[in-house]
Protein backbone atom coordinates (compact mmCIF):
# COMPACT_ATOMS: atom_id res chain seq x y z
CA UNK A 1 0.00 0.00 0.00
CA UNK A 2 1.34 3.46 -0.91
CA UNK A 3 1.89 6.18 1.68
CA UNK A 4 -1.06 8.10 0.20
CA UNK A 5 -3.33 5.08 0.63
CA UNK A 6 -2.06 4.57 4.19
CA UNK A 7 -2.88 8.21 4.97
CA UNK A 8 -6.39 7.81 3.57
CA UNK A 9 -6.95 4.64 5.60
CA UNK A 10 -5.77 6.43 8.75
CA UNK A 11 -8.26 9.27 8.14
CA UNK A 12 -11.17 6.96 7.28
CA UNK A 13 -13.68 6.46 10.11
CA UNK A 14 -13.84 2.99 11.58
CA UNK A 15 -17.64 3.31 11.44
CA UNK A 16 -19.58 5.64 9.14
CA UNK A 17 -23.39 5.66 9.27
CA UNK A 18 -25.39 7.73 6.79
CA UNK A 19 -29.16 8.39 6.61
CA UNK A 20 -29.91 5.10 8.37
CA UNK A 21 -33.60 4.31 8.81
CA UNK A 22 -35.48 1.24 9.96
CA UNK A 23 -39.21 0.74 9.48
CA UNK A 24 -41.36 -2.27 10.32
CA UNK A 25 -44.99 -3.11 9.75
CA UNK A 26 -47.28 -2.92 12.77
CA UNK A 27 -51.02 -2.83 13.55
CA UNK A 28 -51.26 0.83 12.52
CA UNK A 29 -49.42 0.29 9.24
CA UNK A 30 -45.76 1.18 9.73
CA UNK A 31 -43.53 1.92 12.72
CA UNK A 32 -40.30 3.90 12.32
CA UNK A 33 -37.67 2.55 14.73
CA UNK A 34 -34.71 4.56 13.36
CA UNK A 35 -35.02 7.83 11.48
CA UNK A 36 -32.20 9.10 9.24
CA UNK A 37 -29.38 8.40 11.69
CA UNK A 38 -25.96 9.87 10.86
CA UNK A 39 -22.70 9.51 12.80
CA UNK A 40 -19.09 8.41 12.50
CA UNK A 41 -16.66 6.76 14.91
CA UNK A 42 -12.91 7.09 14.55
CA UNK A 43 -10.52 4.17 14.95
CA UNK A 44 -9.73 3.56 18.63
CA UNK A 45 -12.58 5.77 19.84
CA UNK A 46 -14.94 4.72 22.63
CA UNK A 47 -18.56 5.74 22.05
CA UNK A 48 -21.60 5.27 24.27
CA UNK A 49 -25.14 5.26 22.89
CA UNK A 50 -27.71 5.94 25.59
CA UNK A 51 -31.46 6.40 25.65
CA UNK A 52 -34.70 5.15 27.13
CA UNK A 53 -35.92 1.62 26.54
CA UNK A 54 -37.51 1.44 23.10
CA UNK A 55 -35.54 4.40 21.73
CA UNK A 56 -33.93 2.27 19.01
CA UNK A 57 -30.40 1.93 20.37
CA UNK A 58 -30.24 -1.88 20.35
CA UNK A 59 -31.76 -1.97 16.86
CA UNK A 60 -29.04 0.45 15.76
CA UNK A 61 -26.32 -1.77 17.23
CA UNK A 62 -27.77 -4.85 15.55
CA UNK A 63 -27.67 -3.07 12.19
CA UNK A 64 -24.07 -1.95 12.80
CA UNK A 65 -23.18 -5.62 13.26
CA UNK A 66 -25.06 -6.65 10.13
CA UNK A 67 -27.36 -8.83 12.24
CA UNK A 68 -30.35 -6.74 11.10
CA UNK A 69 -30.89 -4.82 7.87
CA UNK A 70 -31.91 -1.17 7.42
CA UNK A 71 -34.81 0.12 5.36
CA UNK A 72 -32.63 2.93 4.01
CA UNK A 73 -29.12 4.28 4.42
CA UNK A 74 -25.61 2.89 4.59
CA UNK A 75 -23.20 1.47 7.16
CA UNK A 76 -19.49 1.40 6.33
CA UNK A 77 -17.23 -0.54 8.70
CA UNK A 78 -13.49 -0.27 8.12
CA UNK A 79 -14.35 1.26 4.74
CA UNK A 80 -16.64 -1.63 3.69
CA UNK A 81 -20.30 -0.92 2.89
CA UNK A 82 -21.61 -3.99 4.68
CA UNK A 83 -25.05 -3.95 3.04
CA UNK A 84 -23.46 -4.31 -0.37
CA UNK A 85 -22.42 -7.75 0.91
CA UNK A 86 -24.83 -10.67 0.90
CA UNK A 87 -25.70 -12.44 4.17
CA UNK A 88 -22.78 -14.86 3.86
CA UNK A 89 -20.42 -11.99 3.07
CA UNK A 90 -21.57 -10.10 6.16
CA UNK A 91 -21.01 -13.22 8.28
CA UNK A 92 -17.44 -13.51 7.01
CA UNK A 93 -16.88 -9.79 7.61
CA UNK A 94 -18.15 -10.11 11.21
CA UNK A 95 -15.94 -13.13 11.76
CA UNK A 96 -12.85 -11.18 10.70
CA UNK A 97 -13.60 -7.72 12.07
CA UNK A 98 -16.16 -7.68 14.87
CA UNK A 99 -16.45 -8.71 18.48
CA UNK A 100 -19.94 -8.56 20.01
CA UNK A 101 -20.87 -8.67 23.70
CA UNK A 102 -24.56 -9.32 24.45
CA UNK A 103 -26.54 -8.56 27.59
CA UNK A 104 -27.70 -12.19 27.66
CA UNK A 105 -24.14 -13.55 27.11
CA UNK A 106 -25.15 -15.76 24.12
CA UNK A 107 -22.75 -18.53 25.08
CA UNK A 108 -23.30 -21.93 23.48
CA UNK A 109 -24.67 -24.17 26.23
CA UNK A 110 -23.15 -27.38 24.86
CA UNK A 111 -19.62 -25.93 24.81
CA UNK A 112 -17.32 -25.36 27.78
CA UNK A 113 -15.93 -21.92 28.59
CA UNK A 114 -12.74 -22.85 26.75
CA UNK A 115 -14.60 -24.19 23.72
CA UNK A 116 -16.80 -21.06 23.52
CA UNK A 117 -13.70 -18.87 23.33
CA UNK A 118 -11.90 -21.21 20.92
CA UNK A 119 -14.82 -21.22 18.47
CA UNK A 120 -14.24 -17.85 16.73
CA UNK A 121 -10.55 -18.70 16.33
CA UNK A 122 -11.32 -22.07 14.77
CA UNK A 123 -13.83 -20.42 12.44
CA UNK A 124 -10.99 -18.18 11.28
CA UNK A 125 -8.81 -21.18 10.47
CA UNK A 126 -6.59 -21.45 13.55
CA UNK A 127 -5.37 -24.95 14.30
CA UNK A 128 -6.93 -26.61 17.33
CA UNK A 129 -3.68 -26.30 19.30
CA UNK A 130 -3.21 -22.61 18.50
CA UNK A 131 -6.86 -21.81 19.17
CA UNK A 132 -6.66 -23.58 22.53
CA UNK A 133 -3.48 -21.77 23.55
CA UNK A 134 -4.91 -18.35 22.67
CA UNK A 135 -8.26 -19.09 24.32
CA UNK A 136 -6.58 -20.32 27.52
CA UNK A 137 -4.45 -17.16 27.64
CA UNK A 138 -7.50 -14.95 27.12
CA UNK A 139 -9.51 -16.74 29.80
CA UNK A 140 -6.56 -16.36 32.17
CA UNK A 141 -6.61 -12.61 31.39
CA UNK A 142 -10.24 -12.43 32.55
CA UNK A 143 -9.51 -14.49 35.66
CA UNK A 144 -11.10 -17.78 34.63
CA UNK A 145 -8.16 -20.18 34.37
CA UNK A 146 -9.82 -22.46 36.89
CA UNK A 147 -13.13 -22.59 34.96
CA UNK A 148 -11.96 -23.68 31.49
CA UNK A 149 -13.87 -26.97 31.49
CA UNK A 150 -17.11 -25.61 32.96
CA UNK A 151 -20.29 -25.36 30.89
CA UNK A 152 -22.21 -22.05 31.00
CA UNK A 153 -24.93 -23.38 33.31
CA UNK A 154 -22.28 -23.98 35.98
CA UNK A 155 -20.94 -20.41 35.76
CA UNK A 156 -22.30 -17.34 37.52
CA UNK A 157 -23.65 -14.44 35.48
CA UNK A 158 -20.44 -12.48 35.98
CA UNK A 159 -18.36 -15.48 34.94
CA UNK A 160 -20.49 -16.02 31.84
CA UNK A 161 -20.05 -12.38 30.83
CA UNK A 162 -16.29 -12.65 31.34
CA UNK A 163 -16.29 -15.67 29.02
CA UNK A 164 -18.28 -13.58 26.53
CA UNK A 165 -15.69 -10.78 26.81
CA UNK A 166 -12.87 -13.26 26.26
CA UNK A 167 -14.67 -14.61 23.19
CA UNK A 168 -15.21 -11.09 21.82
CA UNK A 169 -11.58 -10.02 22.30
CA UNK A 170 -9.73 -13.26 21.51
CA UNK A 171 -9.50 -12.58 17.76
CA UNK A 172 -8.32 -9.01 18.48
CA UNK A 173 -11.03 -7.48 16.25
CA UNK A 174 -10.70 -3.83 15.21
CA UNK A 175 -14.35 -3.22 16.17
CA UNK A 176 -16.13 -4.16 19.39
CA UNK A 177 -19.88 -3.72 19.91
CA UNK A 178 -21.47 -4.21 23.33
CA UNK A 179 -25.24 -4.23 23.98
CA UNK A 180 -26.06 -3.54 27.65
CA UNK A 181 -23.18 -5.80 28.78
CA UNK A 182 -23.99 -5.31 32.49
CA UNK A 183 -27.79 -5.40 32.18
CA UNK A 184 -28.06 -8.94 33.56
CA UNK A 185 -25.54 -8.44 36.38
CA UNK A 186 -25.69 -7.04 39.91
CA UNK A 187 -24.00 -3.69 40.51
CA UNK A 188 -20.72 -5.00 41.92
CA UNK A 189 -20.29 -7.71 39.28
CA UNK A 190 -21.28 -5.26 36.54
CA UNK A 191 -18.67 -2.76 37.70
CA UNK A 192 -15.97 -5.43 37.60
CA UNK A 193 -17.00 -6.48 34.08
CA UNK A 194 -16.93 -2.84 32.90
CA UNK A 195 -13.42 -2.36 34.32
CA UNK A 196 -12.30 -5.47 32.48
CA UNK A 197 -13.95 -4.44 29.21
CA UNK A 198 -12.27 -1.03 29.17
CA UNK A 199 -8.92 -2.52 30.19
CA UNK A 200 -9.08 -5.03 27.34
CA UNK A 201 -10.15 -2.27 24.96
CA UNK A 202 -7.14 -0.14 25.91
CA UNK A 203 -4.79 -3.09 25.52
CA UNK A 204 -6.13 -4.08 22.10
CA UNK A 205 -6.69 -0.53 20.75
CA UNK A 206 -10.05 -1.52 19.29
CA UNK A 207 -12.94 0.80 18.49
CA UNK A 208 -15.72 0.38 21.06
CA UNK A 209 -19.41 1.21 20.60
CA UNK A 210 -21.36 0.56 23.78
CA UNK A 211 -25.15 0.66 24.19
CA UNK A 212 -26.12 1.26 27.81
CA UNK A 213 -28.77 2.81 30.02
CA UNK A 214 -26.15 3.45 32.71
CA UNK A 215 -24.85 7.03 32.49
CA UNK A 216 -21.91 6.18 34.77
CA UNK A 217 -20.72 3.61 32.24
CA UNK A 218 -21.35 6.04 29.38
CA UNK A 219 -19.18 8.62 31.14
CA UNK A 220 -16.23 6.21 30.79
CA UNK A 221 -16.41 6.60 27.01
CA UNK A 222 -14.83 9.41 25.05
CA UNK A 223 -18.14 10.48 23.53
CA UNK A 224 -21.86 9.94 24.10
CA UNK A 225 -24.77 9.92 21.67
CA UNK A 226 -28.39 9.92 22.86
CA UNK A 227 -31.20 8.06 21.11
CA UNK A 228 -34.74 9.39 21.46
CA UNK A 229 -37.66 8.07 19.42
CA UNK A 230 -35.33 6.70 16.80
CA UNK A 231 -33.33 9.87 16.35
CA UNK A 232 -29.74 10.44 17.40
CA UNK A 233 -28.51 13.49 19.26
CA UNK A 234 -24.83 14.18 19.83
CA UNK A 235 -23.84 15.57 23.21
CA UNK A 236 -21.98 18.91 23.19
Amino acid sequence: MTNMNLDRAALRPAIAVSQLSKRVADATGELTILHEVDFAVQAGETLAIVGASGSGKSTLLGILAGLDTPSDGTVALEGVDIFKLDEDGRAVFRQNNLGFVFQSFQLLAHLTALENVMLPLELRGFTHANAQARAEAMLARVGLSSRLGHYPKYLSGGEQQRVALARAFVTEPPLLLADEPTGSLDAATGAAVVELMFALNRERGSTLVLVTHDLNIAARCGRTLTMAAGRLRQEP
